[in-house]
This record gives C-alpha cells, structure tokens and sequence, in this order.
C-alpha cells in the first residue's frame, strides 16, 4: 500500500504522502499487534498481590497459547499453558470480562488446598508468590478462605487458575476449572505502574477528561518507578 502524488507535484506535496504512509503503516501494524501479538491491561484488583499490585498495567502476550498449526509453529515462540503461568483469560462468569490469575492444575491433576499447603497429585507445590493474610491475622474475614479446597481433578480441556492473594480472589474455588478456549495470553511485564486514586472523585459531564489531565499532571510523582518494567512471575 502507498501514496503517489500526482507527477510534477510540489516537494511538499510529496512529503505529505511520504509521512501519510508511514503513519497509516504504523498504524495497521499497531492494530495488527494488539489483535493477534501483545495487548495492554491495567489490574484493577487486589486479587494477584503481591505479584501483581492495584494500578499495575501490564503487557499480555497473546500468541503465547496460539493454536500450534501453520507454517510458523517452528518460527514463533507458542507453548502450553503451565503450572505457575500468570495468565489472562475471559471470566467463566462474565464471558464479557477478563481475569488474570495464576494456572495452578491442568487436565488430569488432583489439586488439594489446606491452609496455605498446595498439593498437587499428593505433592507439595512450592509457592513463593502465594499470600494468605487470614492466616497471619484470623480474626479478619477473607473473601475466600483457604482452610480447605479440594481434592479436584481437573477435567480435560480445562485448567484451575487462583490469585495469589488467596484470602481476597475470587477464583476457580468459586467458579470452578476454565475452558483453555477462553485464554487470551499471558502476563509478560509491567510497563507502568500507578498509585491507585479515587476514581469516583470525578463525576458528571467530561469526568474521563479530568480523570486523563490528573493522571497526567501527577505522573511523575504517582509513578512506582521501580515496578516498571518488571517481569511478572
């Protein structure tokens, strides 16, 4: 695809079709990018902390669970979804939602949860990432408690996802195992990372607007510099 200007056109004239080009290039291959290789999503819950914290916004690799058909299965970097993979998929509940929570079982694992021991198949699985606060401090009520989950074997085509904040998440404790077919990638990075703010503060007629001209005049001192950047594992 290109732009030619009429022959004899002013250099100009030229320019413009020179710079058009490139943009409207940049542009397909930034809407070619976000459809089938990376996109951008912010968390808006405490659910994977202390991995993944409120205001995080993260880079999702979508191709990571392609399908392995075609002929660039031996070029691209596509694998299987593992245990352990902080993965982003569309809500079980809420198909119009997207969650991301940890993959802890894949087809055929028993999976057994007691107080903060995680088994599966009978063995201990290590989890440096997991949070269990209520266990620290009992007498606070949890959302999910963690005393005793299981023991589930995962169905065929399916895998258990859980946040790693296991006292606030709503997870496959709740809505059970999730479909790989509602998978749409995995977390790669956090490339920016912002103290949380009231988002109801503004209200009424161009409020999106107000909401855009705070977070950029306070950018410098709300970003959490050292998160950016930060692989997510």
């Amino acid at each position: 695809m290109s732009f030619s200007a009429p022959e004899g056109a002013p250099h100009g004239l030229l320019t413009a079709c020179a710079y058009a080009e490139a943009i409207l290039v940049a542009v397909l291959l930034a809407l070619f990018a976000r459809a089938y290789l990376f996109e951008a999503f912010e968390i808006p819950s405490g659910s994977m902390e202390r991995t993944l914290l409120v205001g995080d916004h993260i880079v999702v690799d979508k191709a990571a669970y392609a399908p392995h058909r075609g002929p660039w299965r031996f070029l691209l970097p596509y694998r299987e979804v593992s245990p352990g993979d902080v993965v982003v998929f569309r809500s079980p509940e809420e198909p119009g939602k997207d969650l991301i929570k940890r993959a802890i079982g894949l087809p055929g694992d028993t999976i057994r949860l007691m107080g903060d021991r995680l088994t599966r198949n009978g063995e201990r699985v290590g989890e440096p990432y997991a949070v269990y606060r209520s266990l620290a401090r009992p007498e606070e009520e949890s959302t999910a408690s963690p005393d005793a989950w299981g023991p589930t074997t995962v169905p065929r085509g399916t895998f258990l996802a859980l946040g790693d904040n296991r006292d606030d998440s709503r997870d496959s404790r709740t809505w059970g195992p999730v479909p790989f077919g509602q998978v749409k990638g995995r977390a790669l990075f956090v490339y920016w990372s912002r103290e949380p703010r009231e988002r109801d503060r503004f209200t009424g007629q161009r409020a999106a607007v107000r909401r855009f001209l705070d977070g950029a005049v306070h950018f410098f001192d709300q970003t959490r510099w050292p998160r950016t950047f930060r692989p997510v594992r």
